[in-house]
C-alpha cells in the first residue's frame, strides 16, 4: 500500500502543478476480464505543507504535451514595381493640320509601325517645296536609309538623267516615297505600313500643290490609284489624283529600268507626256 500511496501522492502533486498525466493503457484501464463495478478512485490528496512549489523535485518522467506550433509562413516579397513604360512619343492626330516643319518632326518621331525599330533614319523627302512636278517612288532602300534622302545610288542617278532629258534638274522637283522608312531587306511594303504613311504623303501633296505627279513603280502607282493593276497596264495614260484631281502619270521605276533597259523607250514616252502637260500649264 505504501507504493500505491506514493503513486497517488505523485499524481496529486502533478495535478496541483497543472501538469496533465499520461498513463499507459494497461495502467489507465482495468483488465478486460475484471468483473463488477469499477473501483472508486481515491480523491487526490493535497500536497504536504511546504511542497506546493517544489515541482523541481519531481523525478518521475513526465510526458509533456506540446501544443502544435504553426509552420512559419515565409514572408511574401513585395511585388516589384512594373517596368516603367518608355516615354510616349507625341503623335499628331491629323497630319493635315501640320506645316512643313511640324510634318517633318512628326515623321522623324513616328513609331506607328514596326519599321520604326529597324530603320536607320526616316526618309522624309527632298526638293523644291513649290515644285510643279512631284515624283513619288515606292520605299527607301539601303542607300536611302543611310543617307536619309530618296532616290540615291544608281536608281537615283538614273532618275536624275530622266529628269534632265525633259529639261528639269533634281532640285526643281520634289521627290518623296510612299513609305518614309525602309522595309527590312527591301521587301515590298505591307498594307499596314502604307496605311500609316498615307497621311504624311497626302499632307506633302497638299502643301506642294504640284501641277503633275509622276508615279514610278508598281507600289507607288497601285497605292496612289487604289488598284492592283500591273504597272505595265497603268502607264501610257493620265489619271486624276486626290480631291484636287492632280494629273498623274505612271511609269517604270528606275531600278526596274536598270534591270530591264529595253523598257526605257516606254519610260521616255511617259516623260514626254509629263513635259507636255507641264508646258501646257
Amino acid at each position: 500500500m505504501t507504493g500505491a500511496m506514493d503513486e497517488l501522492r505523485r499524481r496529486a502533486y502533478l495535478r496541483a502543478m497543472g501538469i496533465d498525466l499520461w498513463m499507459p493503457l494497461a495502467v489507465a484501464l482495468p483488465p478486460a476480464a475484471t468483473q463488477g463495478p469499477a473501483p472508486a478512485i481515491p480523491a487526490p490528496m493535497p500536497p504536504p505543507p511546504g511542497t506546493e512549489t517544489a515541482w523541481e523535485e519531481v523525478s518521475a518522467p513526465i510526458l509533456e504535451v506540446v501544443a502544435p506550433t504553426s509552420v512559419p509562413v515565409p514572408a511574401v516579397p513585395e511585388t516589384s514595381p512594373r517596368p516603367t513604360q518608355p516615354p510616349a512619343i507625341p503623335l499628331f492626330e491629323d497630319p493635315a493640320t501640320l506645316d512643313w516643319d511640324a510634318l517633318a518632326t512628326a515623321v522623324a518621331a513616328c513609331r506607328a509601325c514596326g519599321l520604326g525599330a529597324t530603320r536607320t533614319q526616316t526618309v522624309f523627302g527632298v526638293g523644291n517645296r513649290q515644285a510643279r512636278l512631284l515624283v513619288i517612288g515606292e520605299a527607301p532602300g539601303a542607300d536611302e536609309d543611310r543617307e536619309g534622302e530618296p532616290f540615291v545610288g544608281r536608281a537615283g542617278q538614273l532618275l536624275n538623267q530622266m529628269l534632265a532629258a525633259i529639261g528639269l534638274e533634281r532640285g526643281q522637283v520634289y521627290i518623296a516615297n510612299i513609305l518614309k522608312c525602309r522595309p527590312p531587306g527591301n521587301r515590298n511594303p505591307l498594307p499596314v505600313e502604307v496605311e500609316h504613311c498615307q497621311g504624311y504623303l497626302a499632307r506633302q501633296v497638299a502643301l506642294i500643290r504640284p501641277r503633275v505627279i509622276l508615279s514610278v513603280g508598281a507600289i507607288s502607282a497601285q497605292t496612289l490609284l487604289g488598284t492592283d493593276t500591273p504597272v505595265g497596264r497603268l502607264r501610257g495614260r493620265w489619271f486624276d489624283y486626290g480631291p484636287a484631281a492632280i494629273p498623274l502619270r505612271v511609269t517604270y521605276h528606275p531600278a526596274y529600268l536598270l534591270r530591264s533597259p529595253e523598257q526605257k523607250g516606254k519610260a521616255w514616252e511617259d516623260l514626254i507626256e509629263v513635259a507636255r502637260r507641264l508646258g501646257a500649264d
